[in-house]
Formats: structure tokens, C-alpha cells, sequence
């Protein structure tokens, strides 16, 4: 194998803090709905990637089975709805709690794999299991103690969770049959069209919104989809996906920087004790399972 261009260290560094800037950046777009910040994400992403698809790879869209499109559809959806639950989420609870419970989606990835796969459980696994959601319960319990509409975010984030998980469990087959990008570009797309269905029905207004806002909504389709994702998914060629996850797991922590410099969020004692013991947990769970090839861990942000 040949050397890479530059340290893929870096490049996991670099994609952590790309994607923990979403959550800040959805923060800044206040006064937009969840759901139409969402929508331009992905469609944006989807415009941008457009001209690459067509030009090196439009002809493996031939050999889309029926029985993939209808998994590649599906995950679409709950993308979709990982968008809506989490964007919302983070009007009523920190950048923080949200980010931190959004990040519990491994665990959430390894139960499912459980159910459907019959993965069996390490010890090891088990006990990063219960750090991890003893943490999440640190977390909520300190919200709720602050405000009903808190602890609502906080569950919300943790549907956030599920959501995304779904996403990553019905793709999975999808794409081992299907390259990188004609896939990403499948499902972004199907995510773009059930947004706009979805923001139609709610009748929320697709324009009308200030000149920073559309830089945000750019800013989220460049930033952590394609700086961010598309670094880790490249330095994948040099790196094991364990060493990839375990770089993920530090962006609450980004989050958590970026949102009290940019947005002035404090963090209280149960956001600082819940979110520590949340990211060793995680941490543990990545070790733990690090063998584990059915387990997809690395998060789309």
C-alpha cells in the first residue's frame, strides 16, 4: 500500500472538528425550522455531489437491485427524521446534552445488531454499556432538574439516536453491494425528497430567511457532511475503523468548545459529570468492540 499524502491522523483530527461544528451551526440558524434547516443540509449536499456522480459513476445506478432501493429508501427516511429529531432537540436543550446523547448511537447500533444479527454481547461490551448510559442518565436527570422543555431535548436527542442507528442498520448490505458515493448520494437524496414532503405538510416556508442563514445551511452541507465524513471515510484506506470511532467519540467535546466560545453555553456539573462518564463509556465500548465487523460506528453528522 502506498504512503498517504499526508498524516491520516490529522485528517481524523480535522473531520472531528468539521462535524462538531454542526450542532453550533444549527444553533446559529435561529428562527429556522428544524426540518427546512435539515432539508437544505442534505439537499445542498446532494447538488454539490451531482456533477462527480454523473460524470464517474452514474452507470452503477443500472445495477441498483429493487430490493436495494427499497433498503436505500427506507434508510433515507430515517435520516431524514435523525435530522428532524436532533435539529429540534438542540432548540431546547445545549449543544452539550444534545450532542453527547446523539453520540450514544453505537450503542444503539450494537443492540440492533443484536436483535437482528444475533451479535452476542462481551463483557466488556456490557459494562461500556452501562458507563455509557449511566452517563446519558446523569445527563438527563441534571436538564430535568432545569426545565421540562431540557430534559424534552434530551429525548429527543436520544430518538435522534435511534433514528440514525435505523439509518446505519438498513444501509449496511446496501453498501457492501454499492460504492461510497452513488450510495451517499441515493440516500441524501431520498432524505432530501421526504424533507421537502415533510416541510410541505407542515407548511414551513422554504425562503424567505436572512442572508446568513443560506451560508449556514451551505456551511452544514460542506463542513461536517463532506469535510468531515469525507475525511474519515478516507482515512479509512490507512487507519482500522476503530481508531475512526474512537476520534468520533471526542466530538461532543468539540461541540461542547465550540458552543461556549461561539453561543456563551455553560455547561453545569451534570453536563460536565454525565458527558465525562458518557465518553469513557463510549470509549470502552469502541475498544471493547473493535473486532466486532457487523458493527457500524462512525456517525453521520
Amino acid at each position: 500500500m502506498r504512503l498517504p499524502p499526508f498524516n491520516p491522523y490529522i485528517a481524523v483530527v480535522i473531520g472531528v472538528i468539521a462535524v462538531s461544528t454542526s450542532a453550533v451551526l444549527v444553533k446559529l440558524a435561529d428562527g429556522a425550522p428544524a426540518a427546512i434547516i435539515a432539508n437544505y443540509r442534505l439537499l445542498f449536499a446532494v447538488i454539490i455531489m451531482a456533477p462527480f456522480i454523473i460524470k464517474n459513476n452514474r452507470h452503477e445506478f443500472r445495477l441498483i437491485s429493487k430490493k436495494d432501493w427499497f433498503f436505500s429508501a427506507l434508510a433515507g427516511i430515517f435520516l431524514a427524521f435523525h435530522f428532524i429529531l436532533w435539529f429540534e432537540s438542540l432548540n431546547y436543550t445545549s449543544v452539550a446534552s444534545s450532542v453527547v446523547l446523539v453520540t450514544l448511537q453505537p450503542i444503539f447500533a450494537f443492540l440492533g445488531t443484536y436483535i437482528f444479527f444475533k451479535e452476542r454481547f462481551s463483557p466488556g461490551a456490557i459494562i461500556s454499556m452501562i458507563i455509557a448510559l449511566l452517563g446519558s442518565i446523569i445527563i438527563s436527570w441534571g436538564d430535568f432538574q432545569i426545565s421540562g422543555a431540557a430534559f424534552f431535548g434530551d429525548i429527543l436527542a436520544l430518538l435522534g439516536a435511534i433514528t440514525v442507528t435505523a439509518y446505519f442498520l438498513l444501509g449496511q448490505k446496501v453498501r457492501r453491494r454499492l460504492s461510497l458515493m452513488p450510495y451517499t448520494f441515493v440516500v441524501y437524496g431520498i432524505s432530501s425528497i421526504t424533507l421537502i414532503l415533510y416541510n410541505f405538510i407542515l407548511q414551513n416556508p422554504f425562503f424567505g430567511y436572512p442572508a446568513n442563514h443560506w451560508w449556514i445551511f451551505l456551511a452544514l452541507a460542506v463542513l461536517p457532511t463532506f469535510l468531515g465524513h469525507s475525511l474519515f471515510n478516507w482515512a479509512l484506506r490507512w487507519l482500522s475503523t476503530s481508531t475512526i470511532s474512537m476520534g468520533i467519540v471526542f466530538e461532543p467535546i468539540g461541540a461542547t468548545i465550540l458552543a461556549y466560545f461561539i453561543l456563551g453555553e455553560q455547561v453545569t456539573w451534570s453536563q460536565w459529570l454525565g458527558g465525562t462518564i458518557v465518553i469513557f463509556g463510549l470509549f470502552l465500548f469502541v475498544v471493547s468492540t473493535s473486532r466486532k465487523s457487523k458493527v457500524t460506528i462512525a456517525r453521520k453528522r
